[in-house]
């Protein structure tokens, strides 16, 4: 049983996981167990190129953010689980978790985050129902959204990125994963708000 289940590894969902790693050493989050499926082939950022990103190199691509994004995840966070090449197909809600499968296995998380792109091919059953138009692209790029109240679909369901229904920049999508997981840190400590920072010790 997980505690976390991340799907998606694009600037929302990654944020989401590096954030909640590094909160590893927090009373409410020793023990919590989180993985992030790093399906990344129809993500937005493979054919990006930045020049507009505070902190990121002009002239950095998309495809290399997502490759050093796995990689940070693995270097610092290493308790977080990627679990690759794997494609969701179906989110059903348990008792008191949600059953995920994928084209070769099948999890179950007690959270479940929903990172991945807003084109109209989703093919994830169990989102069917929350699917309207995008809210701020034009209706004929036919882009959706899963409607949400502060990135909560439903209890213990998030959804970041795009697909929250926000525009197609890379600090709005990272912003909102990163929102999403400390909502989920907050959750963990009691409803106590809840952020993470690393700082210089001086």
């Amino acid at each position: 049983m997980l505690d976390v289940l991340i799907i998606g590894a694009g600037a929302a969902g990654m944020s989401c996981g590096l954030v909640l790693g590094s909160a590893k050493n927090r009373p409410c989050v020793v023990n919590k167990k989180i993985a992030v499926i790093t399906h990344q082939k129809t993500s937005h950022l493979q054919t990006a190129l930045f020049n507009n990103v505070l902190g990121v190199f002009p002239g950095t691509t998309g495809a290399s953010i997502l490759e050093s994004g796995k990689k940070q995840l693995k270097d610092l966070y290493p308790h977080i689980a990627q679990i690759e090449n794997e494609k969701v197909g179906d989110i059903k809600r348990g008792s008191n978790y949600f059953e995920v499968t994928t084209n070769k296995n099948n999890y179950k998380a007690k959270i479940v985050v929903v990172a991945v792109g807003y084109t109209d091919l989703i093919t994830i059953d169990g989102l069917k129902d929350y699917i309207e138009p995008h809210p701020r692209t034009e209706k004929e790029k036919n882009k959706i959204w899963l409607k949400n109240t502060d990135h909560l679909v439903a209890k213990n369901l998030y959804v970041a990125g795009t697909l929250a229904g926000w525009r197609s920049q890379f600090a709005m999508a990272s912003g909102s994963g990163a929102h999403v997981a400390t909502d989920i840190l907050t959750l963990w400590n009691d409803g106590k708000h809840t952020k993470v920072h690393d700082k210089i010790n001086g």
